[in-house]
């Protein structure tokens, strides 16, 4: 099978991080016997030193013509002055915006090998820890009009939240459909106590429920959630909400494993075509050192050969090879712990595709 990726190793640790990531797919090609193809385009920071905007049209169609994107990372203070018209992070919303990326899928999966790493006790976390955040991208507060005016001689800024009804029934759909091929729980998280948009999105959802009775749905305020998260993660199977809570709780339940370094995500459209990236940021701090921890690059890269490129198979063996180098105790600095070996970023990366 032969596919195209579009890669966009952005900023910071980026380029650090998807150089290991390509490193493990192209194992996988050579093993399974695949062609992958790569673009690379410049996007954020780097973009913009470039061309003065953080992804260009250039960039855009490339993202376009392919079968899928691997992604970095994106910004750093550097940066922070930019207007907000050509921040760093104007590229990513504008890539997900123009791809149709709506479904964000985050899992939050803890490794055995790394339960010492997790903040929670060890009774808190006894159930397990595997859950699947599924969280609408493309509308929200992120997406909605802003304004910044003057009222009584003092600056008023107002971001606008709004969600129809049929951007609900997508994001939900997917949320649903997940939920049947995994343990069949679902939660939705809104905060309908206060908010409108939360109200109409459980409404949709109790309709969007009636279709699916083998699913065990229930509703959950965000508050709530975000203490249940730490007090007993292992009651969620899949959790649906909108763009902002769900930006503020996958970052959250991704300390549940212990570092948000080993966190993959995708962002889906309604087609095959995906973005798969960290949820980490740049992390400036540790650019060009050879330290930053890829393994949520390399499993992101995973979820793009089960998502996008339907190949369950070999999505496995990646996992499978992530899960033999933590056992044998390989640890990068931010999941160190004692009786383990310390390595760098690419050593890393090239344990891992050397177990496939």
């Amino acid at each position: 099978m032969e596919k195209k990726i579009t890669v966009l190793a952005g900023d910071g640790i980026g380029p650090e991080i998807v150089a290991e990531a390509r490193r493990v797919l192209d194992r996988v090609a050579e093993v399974f016997g695949h062609r992958f193809d790569y673009t690379y385009v410049d996007i954020g920071g780097c973009a913009i030193d470039k061309y003065g905007v953080p992804i260009t049209d250039g960039g855009m169609d490339a993202c376009r013509r392919a079968d899928s994107v691997l992604l970095g990372a994106v910004g750093g203070p550097k940066w922070d002055g930019c207007p907000p018209s050509v921040r760093p992070e104007k590229a990513l919303l504008a890539v997900r915006k123009e791809l149709g990326l709506f479904a964000n899928l985050r899992p939050t999966k803890l490794f055995p090998q790394l339960a010492g790493s997790s903040p929670l006790r060890d009774e808190a976390a006894e159930g397990g820890i595997d859950l699947l955040i599924v969280r609408e991208l493309t509308g929200g507060v992120y997406f909605g009009e802003k304004t910044t005016k003057t009222v009584g001689g003092e600056l008023v800024a107002t971001d606008v939240m709004s969600y129809s009804e049929h951007e609900i029934e997508r994001i939900g759909r997917v949320a649903f459909e997940t939920a049947m091929k995994r343990r069949r729980r679902l939660a939705s998280v809104d905060k309908a106590n206060v908010l409108e948009t939360s109200r109409l999105w459980r409404r949709t959802m109790h309709r969007l429920a009636e279709e699916y009775p083998e699913v065990g749905y229930s509703d959950i305020l965000v508050d709530n959630t975000a203490m249940q998260l730490i007090k007993n993660p292992s009651q969620f199977d899949v959790i649906v909400t909108e763009n902002m809570f769900g930006d503020i709780l996958s970052d959250e339940a991704s300390m549940l494993t212990g570092s948000i370094g080993m966190m993959p995500s995708a962002s889906l459209s309604s087609g095959t075509l995906g973005m798969y990236e960290p949820i980490h940021g740049s992390a400036p701090d540790i650019a060009g050192l050879d330290a930053a921890n890829p393994l949520g690059t390399v499993l992101s890269a995973a979820m793009m050969l089960r998502y996008s490129f339907g190949m369950a198979a070999e999505a496995d063996a990646v996992e499978a090879a992530v899960g033999s180098v933590l056992l044998d105790g390989y640890r990068t600095f931010d999941i160190m712990s004692d009786g383990c070996t310390r390595v760098s970023c690419s050593r890393m990366g090239s344990l891992v595709a050397e177990r496939i």
